[in-house]
């Protein structure tokens, strides 16, 4: 789900959704560095279409909610010679 309020935190999440249906875990994503939401969150359901039915177009805080079904990210070819699970860095100057 996207266009959540940067102050938004799975606490509140839960309690929000938990008003319409059964809720289990709620993830904020946060920028790695700074640790602020990116305003948006996975919530999982037992069943993705009611959550959309329900809740997309909702307003929380001010902000229209768009609530949609998550899809599996694909995976994607390996060209290059790094291994699985490595994380290249750029030295900053």
């Amino acid at each position: 789900m996207g266009n959540l309020p940067f102050e938004a935190t799975e606490v509140e999440l839960h309690d929000f959704f938990s008003t319409g249906m059964p809720i289990g875990v709620v993830k904020v994503v946060r920028d790695r560095e700074t640790g602020r939401s990116r305003g948006f969150a996975f919530v999982e359901v037992d069943d993705p279409v009611m959550m959309v039915n329900l809740f997309n177009g909702r307003e929380l805080e001010g902000r229209q909610l768009k609530v949609d079904v998550a899809r599996e990210r694909p995976e994607r070819a390996n060209t290059s010679n790094r291994g699985a699970g490595v994380r290249l860095f750029r030295r900053v100057r």
